[in-house]
């Protein structure tokens, strides 16, 4: 699926990334380029990069990078064709009718029917919750005093306790078998064949941030197991992208989220006035879920159960919210176990009170770990103290572990100095203060083993956009296929093409290709660190060194080939000459 390339071009040249990125990201301009907190990894200290004359944002810590397309597709978990839309919708630009190369064509259709069979799936359940077949569910809600407005605006359904209505109910809609369980609603069974994944549960469809249905979760009537299931990950439905409630939590204006443990707690909230209430997907809390929520906040408020589960849990989401950055606080809802059994039985305005009220996290994990230790043995008592000097250790900020130091000293009626002492010494002794490990972010890992050659490719891509002015060396020696790379191929054919007609634009090399993964490719080409050289001789030796081990690789590289390739044995003696030509050559930058 793609749009003309100068439709493309025209919405990207109207919206300056620069203006764009600045609506997500605090930036501040240093020299040629713009600074600030990578939103797509935890960092203290700024490293992404936005550069209005290359029209392309660039992280030098976990390596995400694009142009504004590219941004948009990785923050706002968008297609190509989404960003495209919204962006064009920004700068005012119509779109025409969508093309189709047949690859993307397959996909694009594939992915837009399993939407579709998640649709309907809904519609279907949310008609049987009212028919006679759903009163046990209704009731069921109806008694967890959910209103019908309610009900409605989570589409809230059931599914019947025959085993494959849903099954049949879609076959007549003209789905086929693969596509029904490619969605995650049915599976086959050798007992009865094809059958449905849910029956006589209450259905809490799950959807994306655009409001579409991507999954399901379901909730048992009665004594069968397991009390929630839940869709299997899909091709629209990746639990580590999404949290529950979303869709309305992203737009609530307010300046938290209160994370919470199940759907339910998240409708009660909701109904409440709490529209700012969210959970996981039927499993624990995750990094990617909290990088999503660090795009829509900085603190997050924990409402989980007050039981020992829920304190495990809260326990761990404590320190993935930290790890991503987020300031985190939990609410206590003690005497009663969840946030809905709170708020019927004393009201909205005392969910308010403790809110306000909401614990430090950092405090609410030495609450719980002082449970562990006898405070009235000296010998408890100084173990406690010495796991306090442990966790204190975890601050890589000095300004905040000192904060921290105070407070902690002050709470627990402990010397300030005597514990900023035994925090020293504990750091000393174990090799701390570390940094805190980042979270899976969804970027490409910096550590993965390159092919032979590809610094040097990278780096002579970096070099030509740096300075243009060098072409006309590297075009004497250097063909788009030396670059060898499918990818590195089609960028160094439009490159090139763009240097001979004197206009380079490399953000709009980058829209060549709708794949968010080839996008930060191409970006990272176009960012490889170049070695600070001081004198002209050590450039321009450096220079040639660049695009002999290119041309050395290229030449390697169709010699194993010939017998294979037709086209390799030209390609090896131009190879051979340009070699040749190289070493003897004396390249001058001037």
């Amino acid at each position: 699926m793609y749009y003309p390339e100068e439709v493309i071009e025209e919405i990207r040249q109207k919206n300056d990334i620069v203006d764009v990125i600045s609506g997500y990201v605090r930036m501040q301009k240093k020299g040629a380029s713009y600074f600030g907190l990578c939103p797509f990894h935890n960092e203290k200290t700024s490293s992404f990069s936005v550069s209005p004359h290359k029209q392309m944002y660039y992280c030098f810590g976990c390596g995400a990078g694009g142009n504004v397309f590219t941004f948009i597709m990785n923050y706002e978990n968008f297609t190509f064709a989404e960003a495209v839309k919204m962006l064009a919708d920004r700068a005012g630009v119509p779109l025409p009718e969508l093309e189709y190369n047949e690859e993307t064509k397959k996909k694009e259709s594939r992915r837009a029917t399993l939407l579709e069979i998640n649709k309907e799936a809904a519609k279907y359940f949310f008609y049987q919750l009212r028919s006679k077949h759903g009163q046990t569910g209704y009731e069921y809600l109806r008694k967890r005093q959910l209103s019908e407005e309610t009900m409605k605006g989570f589409g809230l359904g059931y599914s019947n306790k025959t085993s494959n209505d849903l099954y049949l109910y879609l076959k007549k809609k003209g789905y086929d078998d693969e596509l029904l369980k490619a969605a995650g609603l049915v599976s086959y069974s050798e007992k009865i064949g094809m059958c449905d994944k849910f029956w006589n549960r209450v259905m809490f469809p799950i959807q994306d941030i655009n409001h579409r249905v991507i999954g399901f979760g379901g909730r048992v009537m009665g004594d069968g197991e397991p009390k929630y299931l839940n869709s299997p990950e899909t091709e629209v439905f990746d639990k580590s992208r999404n949290l529950y409630g979303l869709n309305f939590a992203r737009t609530s204006r307010k300046n938290n989220m209160i994370l919470c443990e199940g759907y339910m707690d998240v409708i009660a909230m909701h109904q409440a006035g709490f529209n700012q209430a969210v959970a996981s997907l039927g499993t624990a809390f995750t990094s990617g879920q909290a990088n999503l929520l660090r795009r829509y906040t900085e603190q997050v408020l924990l409402s989980y159960d007050s039981d020992g589960a829920g304190t495990k849990a809260a326990l761990r989401a404590i320190g993935i919210l930290r790890e991503v950055g987020l300031t985190g606080k939990v609410i206590n809802l003690e005497p009663y176990k969840d946030p809905d059994e709170f708020i019927k039985n004393l009201g909205k305005e005392a969910f308010e009170k403790r809110m306000e009220e909401a614990e430090n996290s950092f405090f609410f994990e030495l609450r719980i770990l002082q449970r562990e230790f006898n405070l009235a043995d000296p010998e408890g008592k100084t173990r406690f103290h010495n796991e306090i000097a442990r966790k204190l250790c975890n601050f890589t900020e000095e300004v905040e572990r000192e904060n921290y130091i105070e407070a902690v000293a002050e709470k627990y009626h402990i010397g300030f100095e005597n514990l900023r002492k035994l925090v020293s010494s504990y750091a000393a002794k174990t090799g701390l203060v570390k940094e805190t490990a980042r979270p899976k972010s969804g970027i490409q890992s910096r550590e993965k083993k390159e092919e032979p050659g590809s610094r040097a490719r990278k780096v002579l891509f970096t070099w030509l956009i740096e300075e243009p002015k060098a072409y006309p060396i590297v075009k004497k020696y250097i063909v788009a296929s030396d670059f060898i790379q499918e990818l590195y191929v089609k960028v160094a054919e439009k490159l090139f093409a763009q240097l001979e007609e004197g206009a380079m634009n490399p953000a709009g090399i980058i829209s060549m290709f709708s794949d968010e993964k080839e996008q930060r490719e191409v970006a990272d080409l176009f960012n490889t660190k170049l070695e600070a050289l001081e004198t002209k001789q050590d450039r321009e030796k450096a220079f040639r060194d660049i695009i002999i081990r290119v041309k050395e690789c290229s030449y390697q590289y169709y010699t194993e080939r010939m017998g294979r390739d037709v086209t390799a044995l030209d390609k090896v003696l131009a190879g051979k000459r340009a070699l040749e030509e190289l070493k003897k050559a004396h390249i001058s930058l001037e």
